[in-house]
């Protein structure tokens, strides 16, 4: 076998093996970011039992050798899904929501706290509770004359700046958590009436990889 034909042989058994690796890739790396990022919420979330009860008993928890606080792995991760789980519950009581209410209109009338709480706040009941607002999937035409991105309404109108005749729509940017609020006429928007919210935001951050129905 010449040395012309064994380069070649090489080549091709090399981009193979490149092959092979892209593919393992692409099935082991959205695996491997998912669990790792469903064991770190773990551990961070079950990390913070131990500390809260340290600071308000510290004698209930005893220290190891190695000086850090002993914990019962999963029970702290339990405690604040079951915490979660009963606020839930009270929060539609009348007292529990008057005195939500009240914290609510203090921490939003709080200098500096203001904006964090704000913004949480609103991002948070975007996507869930009864004031969701990234439950309109649209395709809206912002740049070039046939180019559309999908968005969201999140304001029917923008009375407010003057402009009753244009809607607010926040276009995702893909494979990030940022995106870009667009204030523009109604005729640029097109209401997507057979793509659910889940399947437009899915598609958005994926880049357009994702297909709308699995």
């Amino acid at each position: 076998m010449s040395n012309k034909r064994l380069s070649i042989r090489v080549q091709q058994y090399l981009k193979k093996l490149l092959q092979f690796f892209l593919q393992g890739l692409l099935v082991l790396a959205p695996v491997c970011i998912t669990f790792y990022v469903i064991i770190s919420l773990f551990n961070w979330v079950d990390g913070i039992l131990p500390s809260v009860i340290d600071f308000v008993l510290p004698k209930l928890i005893s220290k190891g050798a190695d000086g850090k606080l002993q914990r019962i792995p999963g029970i702290g991760f339990v405690v604040f899904i079951t915490l979660v789980i009963i606020v839930g519950r009270i929060s539609s009581s009348f007292i529990v929501t008057k005195l939500v209410d009240i914290l609510d209109k203090v921490l939003e009338n709080t200098p500096g706290i203001k904006f964090i709480y704000s913004s949480v706040k609103d991002f948070l009941e975007a996507f869930a509770g009864n004031k969701k607002k990234f439950d309109k999937p649209v395709l809206v035409n912002v740049d070039a004359s046939e180019v559309w991105r999908v968005g969201f309404i999140t304001q029917k109108d923008a009375i407010a700046f003057d402009l009753a005749e244009h809607i607010v729509v926040y276009v995702p940017h893909s494979y990030a958590i940022s995106g870009i609020t667009y204030i523009v006429p109604k005729e640029k928007v097109r209401i997507m009436h057979n793509i659910t919210a889940a399947e437009a935001m899915k598609f958005a951050v994926s880049g357009g990889v994702s297909n709308f129905v699995d």
